[in-house]
């Protein structure tokens, strides 16, 4: 290629090939000894509006002199217009193409026709019209007059071309007003905007009503040249795909000149935005290398630039965000000085009585009890922990007298009140002996199956160990997730930020998948509001470990008086589980920003595995309420966890039409759920060896042929068998439909074995003739609404991180709350406050029972 013609080079005068300077062009002529000609026509007089000419070159022989056309844009306004360069070559002679070179004062763009792009596996596809927007130097004059030359050379015969050039008058975009425009794969555009006084950040908003041909929206400096082809878009500045929505959030402070390019290329296929790929012919007659015409390719945007928030949205974001949750700890300061108020004032009385008045006990386990004089018994303080009195048996045979007892005694609402089973005698009571009484583990395991196996248990029965070893058995819950939450968060934050560095550094916002329409960025953080909303799980996570505190402090200085209801009465007080709950509602919050900092498909697990970590250990602080001696321990309990969180990185993974990860997944949660339901059904009083299958098919015989007899531990038998109904049903589902979020779904199968727990609980407790005070039952309300509440904003589905980038966008919204907050930040506010709500049930739930010894409160 020549150096091409120094200006000026008047229409008319060509460049030689033995020297640079302007001649007059050549006639044209059949010889085949001469170079190649060119006609010219002198622009036309320039007007206000458009500068353009059409020239046509050809040539009978391989050309050795090329054509060059020159053209000066007078009175052109670099702040509000731009230039447009097009070209189509109307001969057909794709193996040689024609160069176009447009050179301008600070710029040089280059391009043949047919344009050859790339696209997957190296396919080629030609355009034949081919338009360019010339790069706009820097210029502080308002109008001025630029030059620019094209050079046009081919070594094609009788070639022949189409040459316009255009002015843009909309080349710079306007504040808050839209502007439609076409695009395609060859003819890409690009427009200016520049940011207006007193305005920081803008948001750059592209729409469309068509989803396909796929195309990319990029945000670029004023430098040349200005990337805009399909091939070399992702070289500079920020981009992401689009299909029908995209939103890009620009930053005053990462352009110097205080303005913008924003690029709009259509890209020759649509894999990148989820589409198929184009059916690429071969024949024999064919070469593989040959490139396909495409034909037409064609987009219509809008493009709309808007002010994003200020500095002050983001103050009283803040401040409306600390302002909710601390709240909670002003309103449990004064629950707590209230109830403190009502002690002083009742301290009278209490003292008079020598014993706490009936009461509800409050949120910070001020225990309140039944005085001995209105049971109807002796005081407390002449028994044992959960035994008989001095005089009863220490033999099993008075634990299996006390068998066929439970059978008369035991009633639901209508035949035994709270007040009846707290006067009963404690002679009759249906507790156990103490192990101390025993003189060899085989006595003491033979006992386990007689107290374990009665029909009817109370809580006495199941809290017979020493309690200094169940504290330090479910004190090891905390430690275990503390040491797991430090091992966990540490490299989750380290990758996170690396994500976020090389979205800042690459510029590709395709990796993270936002609420780009409510992407708030702060400092390197890309969605700010994101991470904010997560407070909450940390905040009322860390409120929730204060009050387990306070209540564990209360309850040590009860032991410590010898509290003889402290000691004997109510549910046992263990507040391991509850700490490790609390931890991982702080953990959650923390990893769920974590995963709010660049969220995609690699890191989905960060977001969920707390998740699931909650619901597990809420169903064993249930299930320890009245089974405190044979809960799971802590090894056990997070090894079960790890496999369930194990599986959801499978299934995310594998899961998505694979059949046979489905097959063996539903075989699992059966087997599982078999397994679990026999270890409930007998309290763990069951092997699992070689002899297991004899001694099924033994029961079978004998309670189904042999005699029909019903089970022998009905409420257990009910709840057991809806659990497996449910279980079997969400199996099935899982193995027909094949959902596409897999931690969703798994996450959803504990949530409704938690459910169906939780209620058989309350309908036990209330069948057993006990009641629901006043605190706990306003937490159930006040919780069932927020969940509800909560759940409808989490379904709304702003983003996926299952679809392509492009088809997540699709999904996004605007903010609905203070302009800074999104549909699923308000599901961060509200499911944190449902947790913790839902941990005050757990916690204040059988309050009621404070009064009521062990040996009367029976177990379901």
């Amino acid at each position: 290629m020549l150096a091409g013609c120094p200006p000026p080079c008047w229409p008319g005068r060509c460049c030689s090939g033995r020297s640079p300077r302007c001649q007059p062009c050549p006639s044209p002529s059949p010889s085949p000894s001469r170079a190649g000609g060119c006609r010219r026509r002198r622009p036309p007089s320039t007007g206000p509006t458009r500068t353009g000419w059409t020239p046509t070159c050809s040539t009978s022989t391989p050309s050795t002199t090329p054509c060059c056309a020159t053209g000066v844009a007078s009175a052109l306004s670099p702040q509000t217009e731009g230039v447009r360069v097009s070209v189509n070559v109307l001969s057909d002679h794709k193996d040689l193409p024609v160069l176009f070179v447009v050179r301008q004062k600070e710029a040089v763009v280059s391009f043949q026709v047919p344009l050859i792009l790339r696209g997957l596996y190296q396919r080629k596809y030609a355009y034949q019209e081919v338009s360019r927007t010339l790069c706009q130097p820097q210029s502080k004059a308002e109008v001025e007059t630029q030059h620019f030359y094209v050079d046009v050379s081919t070594l094609s015969l009788n070639a022949s071309y189409q040459l316009r050039v255009t002015r843009v008058e909309n080349f710079v975009l306007r504040t808050n007003e839209a502007f439609t425009f076409n695009a395609t794969a060859s003819q890409p555009q690009y427009f200016k905007y520049e940011f207006p006084k007193g305005v920081d950040s803008v948001i750059v908003k592209v729409t469309s009503a068509m989803a396909f041909p796929c195309s990319v929206i990029s945000i670029q400096d004023i430098l040349c040249p200005v990337y805009d082809l399909d091939n070399n878009v992702a070289f500079i500045g920020m981009y992401q795909t689009m299909t029908k929505k995209a939103a890009i959030t620009v930053q005053k402070k990462d352009f110097p000149s205080n303005s913008f390019y924003v690029v709009v290329v259509v890209k020759t296929e649509d894999e990148a935005c989820g589409g198929a790929l184009p059916y690429y012919p071969l024949s024999k007659h064919t070469s593989p290398d040959e490139p396909v015409d495409q034909h037409n390719r064609q987009k219509m945007l809008e493009v709309m630039v808007s002010p994003a928030i200020t500095s002050e949205a983001y103050v009283s974001s803040m401040l409306f965000c600390l302002g909710i949750f601390l709240s909670f700890y002003v309103l449990t300061l004064l629950i707590a000085c209230w109830e403190s108020c009502r002690q002083q004032k009742r301290k009278g009385l209490l003292a008079a009585m020598d014993s706490p008045s009936l009461d509800t006990a409050s949120l910070l386990g001020h225990s309140r009890s039944i005085p001995d004089s209105f049971l109807g018994h002796v005081p407390y303080d002449t028994y044992g922990y959960g035994s008989f009195e001095n005089g009863s048996s220490g033999s099993t045979e008075a634990a299996s007298g006390s068998l066929g007892s439970a059978e008369v005694s035991y009633g639901y609402v209508g035949e035994r009140s709270l007040e009846n089973v707290a006067g009963r005698p404690r002679l009759d009571s249906l507790s156990s002996v103490e192990e101390d009484d025993y003189d060899t583990l085989a006595d003491i395991d033979y006992d386990k199956n007689v107290i374990r196996t009665k029909q009817y248990l109370c809580v006495a029965d199941l809290a017979r160990k020493d309690k200094r070893v169940l504290r330090k058995k479910y004190q090891i819950y905390f430690w275990n997730i503390a040491t797991i939450a430090v091992f966990y968060a540490l490299p989750v934050i380290q990758l996170v930020i690396t994500y976020q560095t090389v979205v800042n550094v690459t510029g590709n916002q395709d990796i993270c998948y936002y609420n780009f329409l409510c992407a708030h960025p702060l400092g390197n953080l890309s969605a700010f509001n994101n991470i904010l909303s997560n407070l909450g799980y940390v905040l009322l996570g860390l409120l929730f470990l204060l009050i387990i505190l306070q209540r564990e402090i209360n309850y040590n200085r009860a032991l410590m008086r010898n509290d003889t209801h402290a000691l004997e009465c109510g549910i046992p007080k263990h507040f391991g589980l509850f700490y490790a709950m609390g931890t991982a509602l702080m953990m959650e919050g923390l990893l769920s920003a974590c995963y709010h900092v660049c969220p995609n498909y690699t890191n989905f697990q960060f977001d969920t595995s707390f998740m699931y970590m909650i619901a597990g250990l809420c169903m064993l602080k249930l299930y320890q309420k009245r089974h405190p001696d044979i809960n799971a321990s802590a090894y056990s309990a997070y090894a079960c966890l790890a496999v369930v969180i194990f599986f959801s990185v499978v299934g995310v993974v594998f899961g998505k039409g694979n059949m046979a990860f489905w097959i063996v997944f539903s075989v699992i949660h059966i087997v599982a759920t078999l397994l679990l339901s026999t270890q409930l059904y007998y309290m763990g009083r069951w092997k699992l060896d070689s002899g297991i299958l004899r001694r099924i098919l033994h029961v079978l015989y004998t309670d189904c042929v042999r005699q029909c007899s019903g089970p022998m531990y009905v409420d257990r038998m009910v709840l057991l068998v809806m659990g497996n109904i449910i279980n079997w049903s969400l199996a099935a589902y899982g193995l027909i439909v094949h959902p596409n979020d897999f931690a969703s779904y798994l996450l959803a199968i504990g949530i409704c074995n938690l459910l169906l727990y939780f209620a058989f609980y309350i309908i036990m407790k209330l069948r057993s003739g006990e009641r629901i005070k006043l605190i706990p039952l306003l937490c159930i309300i006040g919780t069932s609404v927020v969940w509800g509440f909560a759940l409808f904003f989490f379904f709304q589905g702003l983003s996926t991180w299952q679809k392509t980038p492009a088809e997540s966008r699709e999904h996004n919204r605007d903010c609905i709350l203070l302009d800074f907050f999104d549909d699923h930040d308000i599901w961060h506010f509200l499911s944190s406050i449902a947790m913790f709500g839902s941990f005050l049930v757990l916690l204040t739930l059988d309050d009621d029972l404070d009064c009521v010894q062990r040996d009367k409160i029976y177990v379901f």
